[in-house]
């Protein structure tokens, strides 16, 4: 409390030390001083203003946690029933007949080594996975590894990681790519021709779902570790007619969530339930912030967007 006061001149009242307590100075209040780079520092006047980050930065993992595992559980069941269709779920035959998107090149060339390093090094993660799964007394695994029979990729798909999933989908060939793309309903040849959409988002959730699972910051989005290409982007807004979606605040997250919960057949409830959280704890953090911080955290349109939201799913 005394380095906030003379460090950083926050004043703290009597009543508001333990909040501070509850936040943690080093593992708290340090994570909110700045928006995504340490040298931009906010410059609060109050300790309420931190206070109303701190909880607003809470209340969207809360909210997100359920909605992110269900549009992963989906996306990886809509995966599994269009590759099954098209090949099998041995794991073994879709590795040769699917998982061969270096077939279009040239064998020795640049393209040609780079997906096939992908592909081995799929195959060693998914292998490895399934070593340490067994390791960690996993039925799931055991089960077949017990009865001495391969491994399905259902089964697979149960223990591997969401970037893990991610890759999988960029090592398709484009046949694969474009099966599970028409499944989802988001093929789109004039803004996807290689068709890497589906792949760009999963890997944007895959950011974000780590940073609410590890109780990292979120509420703006240093999580991301790579910016998203743009073709992602021009798709998301040609879908959506939502314009300046840019993943640089949290509310483009949003729209990325409503989409694809769209995409699955979300109940509308859940879908509806979600803006309108977002909503109030958005309302919320404008209420306490003065107008030049808020518009920092959460972009100058985040009005517009939340209505152009509201209107896609009315």
């Amino acid at each position: 409390m005394k380095v906030l006061q003379e460090k950083h001149g926050i004043h703290i009242q009597e009543d508001k030390q333990q909040a501070l307590l509850n936040m943690g100075y080093f593992h708290g209040f340090k994570g909110y001083r700045f928006i995504k780079e340490s040298d931009n520092r906010i410059q609060y006047s109050n300790f309420d203003e931190v206070i109303a980050i701190y909880q607003f930065d809470k209340k969207v993992k809360t909210i997100f946690y359920p909605y992110i595992m269900q549009i992963e559980t989906a996306l990886k069941n809509i995966t599994l029933d269009t590759i099954i269709g098209l090949a099998s779920a041995d794991f073994a035959y879709v590795f040769e007949n699917l998982l061969n998107d270096y077939n279009k090149h040239t064998p020795g060339d640049k393209d040609f080594k780079k997906k096939m390093k992908n592909r081995l090094e799929l195959r060693n993660i998914i292998y490895n996975t399934i070593s340490y799964n067994y390791r960690m007394n996993q039925s799931i695994i055991q089960h077949f590894i017990h009865k001495n029979k391969p491994v399905p990729l259902w089964a697979i798909f149960e223990v591997i990681s969401l970037g893990d999933f991610g890759f999988f989908i960029h090592c398709l060939n484009k046949e694969a790519r474009v099966n599970i793309a028409k499944s989802l309903s988001i093929y789109s040849e004039s803004h996807d021709q290689k068709v890497r959409v589906l792949e760009d988002m999963i890997f944007l959730i895959k950011d974000f779902r780590n940073a609410v699972a590890h109780d990292g910051v979120v509420f703006d989005c240093r999580f991301q570790l790579t910016p998203p290409p743009n073709r992602c982007i021009q798709f998301l807004q040609s879908e959506t007619a939502i314009d300046n979606i840019t993943f640089e605040v949290i509310i483009d997250y949003v729209i990325l969530h409503i989409y694809l919960m769209n995409k699955i057949d979300s109940p509308q409830k859940d879908i509806q339930r979600l803006i309108r959280t977002f909503t109030v704890a958005s309302e919320r953090l404008r209420k306490k912030l003065p107008a030049s911080i808020y518009s920092s955290i959460m972009g100058k349109d985040v009005s517009n967007k939340m209505m152009s939201l509201k209107r896609l799913v009315t």
